[in-house]
């Protein structure tokens, strides 16, 4: 988990060439604040006193505009600086902090680390770091597989047959990502990343079958270890009279709000008789043609339009000849 700069060194230091300049604090340094937290703040960039991020990194061309100012305003600078709070001051390039910089630290409890990386290497490998390890999450009860190319969430009421469903989409060439309890992670705007608790990873569990391990029975063409979330599917035992209500132009597609993000969500009828694992592959490529931009039902309307207009000629108009 990371929760501290403390963390971060230990999981990115040695790669990184990460290490404190003036020492490292005696209590865990977090990475952002509470209040900070749902903030449009910057995770990690250049040197920004308008709008400060929360690793500021100084490389060379930083530093030379530092140096290139008076000192009063060069004090002012840091002053600003250092009054934005952020979780750390980053020098790159091998550089050696300003003795001011030792002073403002100190007095701010700022700390400052180094690295002998390049400003650019060191803010694209910590951003995007950051931007994985600081994610939102969310945990929601399902299996997670990947059919087709496309993540697949199975959702439904416990017993309904989510993990049978998972095994006959096994058998079938698909790839197992997490049983039971899948992690969910907003990495970007729009994009919703999901993962395996290290516990649950490569185990599915059956009703009558117990614990099985996908990988182990399957081998490791037959596990993933993470996959954008594309698709839910919530299987529904639903009666004939049920069945009879859905719209049989549109089906039962709607959506749901996963950190944020809709997630295209279809409403599966579970019935004796219905092969579900084809009827899972189908709804997949009917969503893979969706974002395409094609939609079934809407060419079938327009279709029907065409034979209608065909059939029924408009009229002549009143200047025409008979």
């Amino acid at each position: 988990m990371l929760d501290s700069l403390q963390s971060l060194l230990e999981q990115t230091g040695p790669r990184l060439q990460l290490r404190w300049l003036n020492g490292e604090p005696e209590q865990g340094s977090p990475l952002r604040r509470p209040e900070r937290a749902r903030s449009r703040e910057s995770l990690i960039g250049s040197l920004n006193c308008i709008h400060p991020n929360c690793l500021q990194v100084i490389g060379r061309a930083e530093q030379r505009y530092l140096q290139a100012l008076g000192r009063t305003a060069f004090e002012e600078t840091l002053e600003q600086l250092f009054a934005e709070q952020p979780a750390a001051i980053l020098f790159a390039d091998g550089l050696e902090p300003h003795p001011a910089f030792f002073a403002f630290a100190a007095e701010h409890d700022t700390p400052l680390l180094g690295s002998s990386l390049g400003d650019e290497e060191l803010i694209n490998h910590l951003r995007y770091f950051l931007t994985h390890a600081l994610a939102e999450r969310q945990t929601l009860h399902g299996v997670f597989i990947e059919v087709l190319g496309m993540g697949v969430l199975l959702i439904g009421d416990p017993a309904v047959g989510k993990s049978e469903l998972a095994l006959d989409l096994i058998t079938r060439g698909h790839r197992l990502i997490a049983d039971d309890a899948p992690r969910f992670a907003r990495i970007a705007p729009e994009t919703i990343e999901g993962t395996c608790p290290e516990t649950l990873r490569d185990f599915l569990e059956v009703r009558g079958l117990g614990i099985l391990n996908i990988r182990a029975m399957f081998g490791e063409g037959a596990v993933q270890r993470s996959k954008t979330l594309n698709l839910i599917i919530d299987l529904q035992p639903l009666d004939q009279q049920q069945i009879a209500g859905l719209d049989r132009l549109t089906g039962s597609l709607s959506a749901t709000d996963v950190l944020g993000v809709a997630i295209p969500t279809i409403t599966m009828p579970v019935a004796p008789g219905r092969n579900l694992a084809i009827l899972v592959e189908a709804a997949v490529r009917h969503q893979i043609l969706r974002i395409r931009g094609y939609d079934a039902g809407v060419d079938f309307i327009d279709r029907q339009a065409r034979a209608i207009r065909l059939d029924r000629p408009d009229p002549p108009g009143p200047g025409s000849r008979p």
